[in-house]
């Protein structure tokens, strides 16, 4: 009776977590529509317009950090008037500005809003430069009157010690008068600007004599109205800088190639990750049902976490949101397999489930660390895209911690201590009553997955298998003369058409002929036509360009600009920053592991990226700057793979008593660690490898490279964690060993030796 009773009690109140779930997960669905009508999309997913401007001084000086504040003040006051909301505006480097305006519907207008930002200088009559506005107060333009009533400017001045110096010297010249310019260019001359100076119109503002050095506010008086002088303090307190803007690369997305693109993203996305959800709870039952909760809460916070940062979501974000499910998902199976083992060694559930989620821990947090380390350099040395997908994937570590780890784990053991499921490790975790052993009475292990498998034994073939890969993306590199370089690499126009039928190719070819262009590369892809050009457009070339197919084709174009500068810039911080990553990943490794581990784990990294090398070189898939954000992705997710097999290893060594370990025992735990974690490497890469498909088959054009790459260092990454990293690491290990034993025979004779020269045995 009192056993009915405690099992009611207990079913009772697993009813009760399990409709609370259910409630939190509607509840959660419920919450996405909201999240998503307030996120800011970037322009790939809803159309607009970027440009990256190189800023100089126009005196030819440094560009200073205050300078370069300045100048970002600057546009984004110019921005304001656009009316454009949500405007991104990124320093980059020392000396470039890139601008995001997603959703502007006159690139012309915003184009010409940028680049005429307004310059004030100040110089003699023979335009010899004397100071730039840098001597003046940001925004310190005011309306005023001058003596005679008049409408007028009152500038103040910042630095007045040198605006003594300038006026005192200025005011022994033969032609003792301050011109004040506003937008001076070479070819602009004070004669013959001498009769309109001052008035509406005109760039020459102000003509003044210097009969003396002053240091004090400067008054710009002439024939203006009241209204052109508000026009000219607006002007000036938003455009008064020592800097000029040159655009050097520029990119604009029709908005239907945007909402295209994001809902053929979202609707891959919805299916890899409803797909994830059925497997894990095919996989693991109620504990996957446990794990799709949380997965739905992981989504959830990433996104409100990257709202309430002010993130705008690109395709890049989306992609690293996938990766970042991947390694949640990883983080919950490592640990589901782990309390699975327990059960199969007799463990009672709430043993099972310590012993698994302790034993698992390090492995989650080494794994995650190093993908962090990753994420971390990506955002230090990558450009926009690559920025953006580094703040997701950073985003997602932290998250995958709190949802998968210890949201995971408090409503397993809340269910477990119901008691209910004790004897219902099937429903529980898909661990059948035949399948655990009962220790009391002697009994051994009865499932030992790939018990049989001799996984080293086939090392060699995979090894073998992917040098032939390399040479022959080795052979193609040489015979093709180097990568299917994008725009991106090369410098040049990238132009996108979009148009009701396929377009033949020998009449673009003729099209890009008689607009004075050299062709790089041309592909059709049914009603999809890309364009790339050597030529760096400007901005009136753009415009003929976009007229031209507009006119000729109905076609929706999409032009991309990227000058040399930017090409450079990308090339150096791209192998910047896979060193980096290689780098740190090894000084992790060595400190939390051992200098071993380090190298088998960085030569199977080297061996990945060789392998994505080689697929994108004989099949001339496009090597793009998200290119270099997939080699980095794929990093942190290889060595991610591998950590999680070393761990077990370094645990299973750890079990054996140092006399004991030969060359053939160390071989043996390799194989017993691969045995062990098999399971997990299978499902997750599964779960990884998913969603990556749902998005080459559904997704976007834009990231389909990126996730050509993702998949192919996917499955390199799985076997090359097995059969590459730890054979590499058996090799240096078993040569420590021999060692060891030849040190400690040496040591023997010397001792041997000495003891007959002391006399004993003579």
């Amino acid at each position: 009776m009192k056993e009915e009773k405690n099992m009611n009690k207990s079913r009772g109140k697993t009813i009760r977590t399990l409709t609370l779930l259910v409630i939190l997960t509607v509840g959660i669905c419920f919450c996405f529509s909201p999240l998503f009508k307030n996120l800011k999309f970037g322009l790939d997913l809803q159309g607009g317009f970027e440009v990256l401007y190189e800023v100089k001084s126009i005196d030819g000086s440094k560009m200073t950090s205050d300078k370069m504040n300045s100048t970002y003040k600057t546009l984004s006051k110019r921005i304001d008037s656009l009316g454009v909301s949500e405007p991104e505006i990124v320093i980059e480097g020392d000396n470039k500005i890139r601008v995001k305006l997603a959703g502007v519907q006159d690139e012309d207008e915003a184009r010409k809003q940028l680049s005429t930002v307004a310059t004030l200088s100040f110089r003699d009559t023979e335009n010899n430069l004397l100071m730039t506005s840098d001597v003046l107060k940001s925004g310190g333009a005011k309306v005023t009157t001058d003596s005679s009533g008049r409408p007028a400017v009152l500038l103040s001045v910042k630095n007045k010690d040198k605006f003594y110096a300038v006026t005192n010297k200025v005011k022994d010249y033969d032609s003792n008068m301050i011109v004040i310019w506003l937008d001076y260019e070479e070819g602009d001359s004070y004669e013959n600007e001498k009769s309109s100076c001052g008035s509406s119109g005109s760039k020459c503002l102000s003509a003044a004599t210097v009969s003396q050095g002053f240091a004090s506010d400067v008054i710009i008086q002439g024939n203006f109205t009241e209204e052109e002088v508000n026009n000219l303090v607006d002007l000036i307190n938003s455009g008064s800088l020592p800097s000029k803007l040159t655009e050097i690369s520029s990119k604009t997305v029709a908005a239907s190639f945007g909402d295209d693109t994001l809902n053929k993203t979202l609707l891959a996305g919805i299916i890899g990750v409803a797909v994830i959800m059925v497997i894990l709870v095919i996989l693991y039952h109620l504990s996957g049902f446990v794990f799709s909760f949380a997965m739905l809460l992981y989504t959830l916070l990433v996104f409100f976490i990257f709202w309430l940062v002010g993130g705008v979501l690109t395709l890049p974000g989306i992609a690293a949101l996938v990766l970042g499910i991947g390694m949640a998902v990883d983080a919950n199976v490592i640990t589901y397999t782990r309390i699975k083992e327990e059960l199969y060694q007799g463990r009672s559930l709430e043993t099972a489930f310590k012993m698994g989620t302790h034993e698992s821990a390090s492995s989650i947090f080494d794994s995650n660390i190093t993908t962090l380390l990753v994420a971390v350099i990506m955002f230090m040395f990558g450009e926009s895209s690559v920025k953006g997908f580094a703040t997701m994937l950073l985003i997602t570590i932290f998250v995958t911690i709190f949802s998968m780890v210890i949201i995971t784990r408090t409503i397993l053991k809340s269910l477990i201590k119901t008691g209910y499921f004790d004897n219902k490790t099937n429903l529980f975790i898909n661990v059948k009553d035949k399948d655990i052993p009962e220790v009391s009475r002697g009994e051994s292990a009865r499932v030992v997955p790939f018990k049989k498998v001799d996984f080293l034994k086939f090392s060699k073939l995979f090894i073998a298998f992917s040098i032939i890969i390399i040479l022959i993306g080795g052979i193609f590199f040489i015979k093709d003369s180097g990568f299917n370089l994008g725009v991106d690499f090369k410098a040049g126009s990238d132009i996108s058409l979009v148009t009701d039928k396929k377009l033949n190719k020998n009449e673009i070819e003729k099209d890009i002929k008689d607009l004075s262009l050299d062709i790089s590369d041309i592909e059709i892809n049914n009603t999809t036509t890309n364009i790339i050009v050597k030529n760096v457009l400007d901005a009136t070339e753009i415009e003929n360009v976009k007229k031209y197919f507009i006119d000729k084709y109905d076609a929706k174009v999409d032009i991309g600009v990227v000058s040399n500068i930017v090409k450079q810039e990308l090339l150096k911080n791209a192998i910047i920053s896979v060193i980096l990553a290689i780098v740190g990943i090894v000084i992790y490794i060595s400190l939390r592991f051992k200098f071993s581990y380090a190298i088998g784990g960085v030569v199977a990294l080297i061996h990945d990226i060789l392998v994505i090398f080689a697929v994108f070189s004989f099949a001339r898939l496009e090597v793009s700057s998200m290119f270099i954000a997939a080699i980095l992705a794929i990093i942190g997710y290889s060595i991610n793979d591998t950590i999680v097999l070393f761990d077990r290893i370094r645990e299973n060594l750890s079990k054996v008593e140092k006399k004991k370990l030969n060359k053939d025992k160390l071989v043996q735990v390799a194989n017993d660690s691969i045995r062990e974690t098999f399971t997990r490497t299978i499902y997750t890469s599964l779960t990884t490898v998913i969603p990556v498909v749902a998005l080459i088959i559904l997704g976007s054009k834009e990231i389909l490279n990126f996730n050509i790459a993702m998949l192919i260092g996917l499955i390199s990454g799985t076997y090359s964690s097995i059969f590459i990293a730890t054979i590499i690491f058996l090799l240096i290990e078993k040569k420590d060993i021999g060692k060891e034993k030849s040190e400690k025979k040496s040591k023997s004779r010397e001792e041997v030796s000495e003891k007959m020269i002391k006399g004993i045995n003579c």
